[in-house]
């Protein structure tokens, strides 16, 4: 890894949330455990890491910021993200790393961008990035994190397909609003499960 380039990215998102050092460390956790599962899945560690330590760059942003930002910068807001405009950061920091950061590497934006709700078809970076922000070292609260955890170095899809299914569980019942992206990764990664069950 270009050991330089990555410390000025650490230095740079340490700066961002000075005053949110929780969010920090969890930046540093996404940002570890996505260069170890990029060894396991050969990607670029060093792709990897970077993505991962600016998957949260626009979570410093308040709700309204976050929707005047995207409305400056032409991006598409849902209307999931309007009712919850939170979901927005992922969308908003995948312009951001290209625009404010310099990474231009569609793939990386695209893994930032994609990293709250997948996709379907996603690439295995984009994979590692979701998967990683979910199972990160500083992450407590699901019930099946150890489960998560020890399935996503097996198999990165069927833990994707866990992932998406126990979040639709969680959003249906706080009864908060689901993204539609989020229900076809769901969908997607399902029918993965099924056909490697049948196999």
């Amino acid at each position: 890894m270009n050991n330089e380039a990555i410390d000025i990215l650490r230095k740079q998102v340490k700066k961002a949330f000075k005053k949110d050092k929780r969010r920090y460390w969890h930046t540093i956790g996404v940002a570890n455990t996505s260069a170890c599962l990029a060894m396991r899945y050969g990607v670029s560690m060093e792709r990897a890491y970077t993505a991962g330590l600016l998957h949260d760059c626009a979570k410093c942003l308040t709700d309204t910021e976050l929707l005047e930002s995207c409305k400056k910068f032409h991006i598409e807001i849902s209307d999931s993200e309007r009712r919850s405009p939170y979901l927005l950061h992922a969308k908003l920091g995948g312009y951001l790393a290209w625009e404010q950061y310099g990474i231009h590497d569609d793939e990386i934006c695209s893994a930032i961008r994609f990293h709250t709700t997948g996709q379907p078809h996603m690439t295995r970076l984009e994979e590692i990035i979701f998967i990683a922000d979910y199972i990160e070292p500083f992450r407590n609260r699901a019930d099946n994190l150890d489960e998560i955890r020890s399935l996503v170095f097996k198999d990165i899809s069927q833990a994707i397909y866990c992932v998406a299914e126990s979040t639709i569980e969680y959003l249906n019942s706080k009864n908060k609003p689901i993204d539609p992206a989020t229900v076809r990764t769901y969908e997607y990664y399902r029918k993965y499960s099924e056909n490697r069950q049948d196999a």
